[in-house]
């Protein structure tokens, strides 16, 4: 059996462990079709993971908490975020005291384990709730929220670490659990730490594989598959220790075999700083990475065709004039299972820009992100952005600031109107609403509204109105005894609604 088999069973057998049946059969072309009488319905729950922000004494961790208000959900509901551990029924930790994962103990030697207190608890909706931790104490958290409160349920945490590897402002937008993973950014390299964050949720362990891939193809890997992670833990694994070769630039792909996981990639340079490296989109043909700052003194594109097959790809910079062409990176040819890089240098001239992806011919999947470095000499900082899915029907970014916060909207296929939406503070102030037309193939750098009286931070929600598909992403500022520290967060589709069909027939004796 190859390897394409193997991971098509794998991938199948996920399936299973994360919706409860999975099953391959030929469509039922004589079935009614309901999706015209589909209804649009808030989901019910959702749920979240959030990595250990930082080892470092001198970190300084925000956890945001956010949901926007949703029309049609009920009375009810709560969201929690807990650390990502179990409590033994004597008041002690159930976890390993040097990494910090779930001891897996159960109650063989007569103690019980029970869910750890809740570390952070939301107030209502349409409100943020944030709280700080100093230091290396945080754990990695995991969250659940339902009723009310789960649609387009949104977490942050920024850490600002004032010294050492990976200094600067790191951010990340907690993930939901899922089962495949593409990472094209990471590296092995000696002046970077990158480490994979594995999240388990669930009471059971998860089984997880991560493959790392080069300029030739895939490394030979040591210890990169039937990684175990126990339940309620978070397993950092350095990639270094997975392969001797030492590269810049590498697609990290983690897919699990059972169970599901959170994923991120904490990407630490000696000079550079560091950030967090959230996900590409899932590979597709076309891509768009929005929100690159203007100010930004170079930029490397890094792709990846996860296929079979070679993909050529046009590579336009979404100006607010219109889109560009990057002299002498007109195109770019990945050849299938190889990771490819372009160093764009000071490609955005002062203007805020977005990258558009898209193929010259034949359309072939990719994943892709981009590396930004802001500053000069000792004063540089590192953010990363991934490709990002659109704004869709609605998209939230939390822990703004009073100072320091910019918002880029980009339409890289048609003009598009937009509204945006400032939330409450965390502690205190009025939400104020600002609504903008984005022109197409341009990307804009929006004054985006402040609530009034602001006291604490924000959140910016951005629903699209009409036109085409809208991108966006958030850059966070704040200098740091010279430094140009930030980090940026993209705005994806928040999915807080879907579609249920309408029953053609009652169908309620079947439930008897």
């Amino acid at each position: 059996m190859n390897r394409t088999t193997l991971s098509l069973i794998a991938g199948a057998t996920a399936l299973a462990a994360v919706t409860g049946f999975a099953a391959v059969t030929s469509p039922d072309t004589s079935a009614p079709d309901t999706t015209a009488t589909a209804a649009e319905l808030p989901v019910e729950r959702t749920s979240l993971t959030c990595p250990t922000p930082s080892v470092s004494d001198l970190a300084e961790t925000t956890y945001t908490s956010f949901t926007p208000v949703t029309k049609g959900t009920g009375s009810d509901g709560k969201a929690e975020l807990r650390p990502a551990v179990t409590e033994s029924t004597d008041g002690e930790d159930a976890k390993d005291g040097k990494t910090g994962k779930a001891s897996g103990k159960g109650d063989k030697d007569g103690k019980g384990e029970k869910e750890a207190k809740a570390f952070l608890t939301a107030k209502e909706p349409g409100k943020p709730l944030a709280e700080d931790v100093s230091g290396s104490d945080s754990p990695a958290l995991v969250g659940t929220a339902d009723g009310k409160f789960a649609p387009g349920w949104t977490v942050q945490q920024t850490t600002e670490v004032a010294a050492g590897t990976g200094r600067g402002l790191l951010g990340a937008a907690c993930t939901a659990p899922d089962t495949d993973f593409w990472f094209p950014g990471a590296s092995t390299a000696a002046d970077r730490t990158d480490y994979v964050h594995l999240v388990n949720p669930d009471d059971s362990a998860a089984v997880v594989d991560i493959e790392l891939y080069g300029r030739d193809g895939a490394l030979e890997t040591t210890t990169g598959e039937g990684i175990t992670v126990a339940p309620h833990s978070d397993d950092p694994v350095l990639l270094s220790t997975l392969t001797t070769e030492k590269l810049d630039n590498v697609t990290v792909h983690v897919s699990v075999r059972s169970g599901r996981v959170g994923a991120s990639v904490q990407a630490l340079d000696d000079k550079l700083g560091g950030d967090w490296l959230g996900a590409s989109v899932d590979p597709a043909g076309s891509l768009v990475i929005p929100g690159i700052p203007k100010d930004a003194t170079a930029v490397r594109l890094i792709a990846f065709a996860p296929g079979d097959a070679d993909a050529d790809l046009k590579v336009r910079l979404a100006s607010p004039t219109g889109q560009i062409t990057p002299a002498g990176n007109e195109t770019l040819h990945l050849k299938a299972g190889m990771t490819g890089a372009v160093d764009l240098g000071d490609v955005m001239r002062g203007e805020p820009g977005s990258l558009v992806l898209t193929p010259t011919g034949r359309s072939v999947p990719v994943v892709a992100a981009v590396r930004v470095v802001r500053g000069k000499g000792a004063g540089q900082e590192t953010a990363f952005i991934p490709a990002t899915r659109p704004v869709g029907t609605r998209a939230t970014v939390v822990d703004n600031r009073a100072k320091g916060t910019t918002l880029s909207l980009t339409a890289p296929f048609g003009a598009a109107e937009v509204k945006v939406t400032a939330s409450a503070g965390s502690e205190g102030g009025t939400p104020a609403t600002k609504s903008f037309t984005i022109k197409a193939g341009t990307t804009q750098q929006v004054e985006a509204p402040v609530p009034s009286g602001l006291k604490g931070t924000y959140a910016l929600t951005v629903e699209s109105v009409s036109g085409g598909e809208v991108h966006g992403a958030r850059t966070v500022t704040d200098a740091q005894d010279g430094v140009s520290a930030f980090t940026v967060q993209t705005l994806p589709d928040d999915r807080g609604t879907v579609a249920v069909p309408k029953a053609d027939q009652d169908l309620s004796v079947l439930q008897q």
